[in-house]
């Protein structure tokens, strides 16, 4: 599992990230070897001279921009009744602009819904939070669901050594509670990552919906969405929002893309004035989304404190 830092694989800039914020994925080729932070900085460097000295200052170089050369003007395609187009002077719609465009093609009148859920925001009937909590109590109306993932929550707070255990190596730890963390067909590492005061981690999986249904059950539909998975790598924090979760530009935000064979599952915060709680009514707290990372637990009133 390698991380990179979000501004060396994010196509734009202007998405609202912070520099430290972070990417981990799984790479397979073994000639890939650690680089120091030195080396990646020279990197940086080299590749905005580079930028510089072609005029793509602050472009990505997969934007793509007018070509100016010959054999390209007034090249049309020769479709009967169709557009055509100089290449000479035209420049091709960037990456973000076909991605959106594929992003609302494949949702079912994507322009309606969001208009009545926009509607009903602005006319103070419903929060984003309100809507998030309503869809996830309907996908996740079987109680069996994430009950395993809850189960290890709940213990990982009140020990300490487990938790250890569970971070180190989660399949080893969930098999200790009786509970077979990896996929049922094929061998599957878990890895367990852990919410804290300087980092907030997210899960995804951008190829397409690699998900550990073996501690949090079926995923919701939100999870399978190319928005989704586009999104979580490209604009994290504005996603986080969505969802109804602000994360301060002072806390890192870890992107952990799943596949296949490595699945991810967060260890929420504990929620203030749980002191005394047991495992059983702690596992009452947690919900599917804070183990996914798209929301974070909010702490007890005071006036439920043991």
């Amino acid at each position: 599992v390698v991380r990179f830092d979000w501004g060396s694989v994010c196509d734009f800039a202007l998405q609202g990230g912070v520099a430290t914020d972070a990417v981990t994925c799984e790479i397979y080729h073994s000639w890939l070897l650690p680089a120091t932070e030195a080396e990646l900085e020279e990197q940086r460097q080299t590749m905005q001279k580079k930028r510089q000295a072609s005029g793509d200052i602050g472009e990505h170089p997969d934007c793509k921009r007018a070509r100016h050369g010959e054999g390209h003007e007034g090249h049309g395609h020769g479709h009967e009744g169709a557009h055509t187009h100089d290449h000479g002077h035209e420049a091709h719609e960037e990456r973000a602009v076909v991605e959106q465009r594929a992003v609302e093609a494949e949702l079912p009148c994507p322009a309606i819904a969001q208009a009545l859920v926009d509607v009903l925001i602005e006319k103070g009937l419903i929060t984003k939070t309100q809507l998030r909590e309503t869809i996830e109590k309907i996908d996740t109306a079987d109680t069996k669901r994430g009950v395993v993932g809850r189960r290890l929550v709940a213990r990982a707070w009140v020990d300490p050594a487990f938790k250890a255990r569970l971070l180190k190596h989660a399949n080893s730890a969930c098999a200790e509670l009786g509970i077979q963390a990896s996929n049922a067909h094929v061998h599957t590492e878990i890895v367990v990552v852990e919410q804290s005061n300087e980092e907030h981690h997210l899960i995804v999986c951008t190829l397409c919906s690699c998900y550990p249904l073996s501690l949090l059950g079926l995923s919701p539909d939100w999870y399978k969405s190319r928005e989704y998975r586009s999104r979580a790598v490209r604009e994290p924090r504005a996603l986080l929002k969505d969802f109804g979760t602000e994360v301060p530009a002072t806390k890192k935000v870890v992107v952990h893309d799943s596949t296949a064979d490595c699945r991810y599952m967060v260890l929420p915060q504990r929620p203030a004035n749980t002191e005394g709680w047991s495992e059983a009514e702690l596992e009452t707290l947690v919900s599917r989304d804070s183990m996914i990372g798209v929301t974070v637990l909010p702490d007890v009133a005071a006036s439920k404190k043991k």
